[in-house]
């Protein structure tokens, strides 16, 4: 599909999912070197990562690694609330552990520094971020990113995960939304 309608909105399509194959591939060869020997807790932070999650972890060949789940919210819409919302917490004891933050998007960086924020507090002996995509026209923190698969325009995108008000995870490519 070249262009869907979500909702009241148009998306056109901007990355193919070959693109983010090829980017998923590369970063987990940098994670195998970077990770090697270290006991791995994954995190992926739902719902917007779970396509790339799953896609990260068939290609990240690590022996000593787990995977757990975070669910956050802080978009309504299309736009950040600027707000995170802890929905489902960590059950895992991470002191001392090297911890992965699997993130669909980074944006404006509020809520992975939030996140890495409440890791280190929990006892982390290092956190580390993986982002598919990043905005770094959008960012307003200070934060720093260890794996980024694409950089992309600070612009509204769903696809792969993301969501324009629950619709359009689905897809398997990446859509830009259309500027009317």
């Amino acid at each position: 599909m070249k262009r869907v309608k979500l909702w009241d909105k148009e998306f056109e399509i901007s990355l193919p999912n070959a693109d983010i194959q090829t980017a998923i591939k590369q970063m987990a060869v940098k994670m195998k070197k970077d990770l090697e020997g270290k006991e791995v807790l994954f995190i992926c932070v739902l719902n917007g990562a779970f396509m790339f999650a799953s896609e990260l972890m068939k290609e990240v060949e690590l022996n000593d690694a787990e995977i757990s789940f975070l669910k956050l919210a802080s978009y309504s819409g299309i736009n950040t609330t600027g707000e995170i919302k802890e929905l489902i917490g960590l059950n895992e004891v991470i002191t001392g552990r090297t911890v992965v933050i699997i993130e669909d998007i980074v944006d404006t960086g509020h809520t992975i520094k939030e996140v890495i924020k409440q890791l280190i507090g929990k006892g982390a002996k290092e956190v580390k971020v993986a982002t598919l995509l990043f905005k770094p026209d959008a960012l307003k923190v200070d934060i720093k990113l260890d794996y980024v698969g694409l950089e992309i325009p600070n612009e509204f995108i769903v696809g792969f995960g993301l969501d324009y008000d629950r619709r359009g995870r689905n897809f398997k490519d990446i859509y830009t939304l259309v500027k009317e």
